[in-house]
């Protein structure tokens, strides 16, 4: 038994190696006629292989120093070069007309600025009677009146001494500017009366200086708010 499965080992030995040297043989054959031009497909390999590593290899890195120095040059290459021209000197005339128009557009603008002037001051004097049956009545509508006109005003009332603060506490619940003058003469005149109250009105404004446009006014006048407003603009001298 065992010389037989020798034998047959060995028959398959020499067949394996028959047909090997016959696909060797067949395959000299016909790469014996193929052409040389073929021989290029193997080489193109190595060539791109090539190209690649030089695409690649890695570029030398530059410094910063050095490609700033060459941006400089660069820059300084493409800049051209102008000459500064020294200015040419402003003659005076010119000089001087640019500070005449700058002046006057000054002047201009100030004119157009509205200008705030301050309103005058205003005394208003009413002298009273005691024989005025709607005395306190005509006060207290001539107060409404003037608690309507702008500021700056004095309002100055005089009446003869008596025993009663009517006048004094109705004054005060005005809300105005206000002084109350009283006297003791005694007058059976009604004209008289009113003169007297003038001056001492008058008197007191002397005595304390008091600088503005003086109007009279009696308790049974009745005005328009625009009547103070043409009293401000009276022209007056201060004495």
């Amino acid at each position: 038994m065992g010389i037989t499965e020798r034998s047959k080992k060995r028959v398959q030995l020499w067949k394996r190696a028959v047909v090997h040297f016959a696909l060797c043989f067949v395959m000299g054959f016909f790469t014996g006629f193929a052409p040389t031009g073929k021989a290029s497909i193997f080489a193109r390999p190595a060539m791109i292989s090539s190209n690649i590593s030089d695409h690649l290899s890695p570029r030398p890195v530059e410094s910063p120093q050095q490609v700033a120095a060459d941006v400089n040059r660069s820059l300084i290459a493409e800049t051209p070069i102008v000459a500064m021209a020294a200015a040419p000197a402003r003659p005076k005339e010119h000089t001087e007309n640019s500070r005449f128009i700058s002046q006057k557009e000054e002047q201009q603008e100030e004119e157009k600025e509205p200008k705030l002037t301050p309103r005058r001051f205003i005394i208003i004097v009413t002298p009273t009677s005691t024989k005025n049956k709607f005395k306190s009545v005509l006060l207290r509508r001539l107060a409404n009146t003037i608690r309507l006109v702008p500021q700056p005003l004095l309002w100055i009332v005089v009446e003869a001494k008596t025993e009663s603060n009517g006048v004094s506490e109705a004054l005060r619940k005005t809300g105005i500017m206000y002084r109350h003058l009283v006297f003791k003469e005694n007058f059976t005149d009604t004209e008289a009366e009113m003169d007297h109250q003038r001056n001492i009105a008058l008197k007191h404004i002397e005595q304390h200086k008091l600088s503005g446009i003086v109007h009279f006014a009696g308790l049974s006048n009745v005005y328009d708010l625009g009547f103070f407003d043409q009293l401000r603009e009276i022209e007056y001298v201060n004495s």
